[in-house]
C-alpha cells in the first residue's frame, strides 16, 4: 500500500489559490503558490475562529516567506512551517506534497 494519497490534477488549483480536501476524515488546505509546481498542504482549521476556512484565505509572501492569511481574523500563516506570524506560539500541522505525472499526492 501507498504512503501516499491522490489529491487531484494540478490544473485544478489555480495559482496562488488553495482548496480543500478530506484526508484521513481531516481537512486539509492545499495551496499553489505562483504559476509552478510550489504546493504546499496546511490544516484547514484556523485556530482563531475555530472554523474550517484556511483554504478560503489570500496567499503571499510576507519577508519571503510563503503565507496565507486566513479570511476571517486575518492572521498569516507559514505555508512552510504552519506557525502564525502574529502569535509564534500557535502553529498548525503541515504536510507533504509532491507531484506525479500531473496528479498532487499529499503523505499519509
Amino acid at each position: 500500500m501507498s504512503d501516499w494519497l491522490d489529491i487531484c490534477e494540478l490544473d485544478r488549483i489555480l495559482p496562488n489559490s488553495g482548496v480543500c480536501a478530506l484526508v484521513d476524515n481531516k481537512q486539509v488546505a492545499i495551496f499553489r503558490f505562483g504559476e509552478g509546481q510550489d504546493l504546499y498542504a496546511i490544516d484547514n482549521y484556523d485556530p482563531f475562529s475555530k472554523a474550517n476556512v484556511l483554504s478560503r484565505g489570500l496567499v503571499g509572501d510576507v519577508k519571503a516567506q510563503p503565507v496565507v492569511a486566513s479570511p476571517i481574523y486575518k492572521q498569516h500563516f507559514n505555508l512552510q512551517t504552519g506557525r502564525c506570524l502574529e502569535d509564534e506560539s500557535v502553529q498548525i500541522n503541515t504536510y507533504r506534497l509532491k507531484v506525479e505525472k500531473n496528479t498532487v499526492k499529499i503523505h499519509l
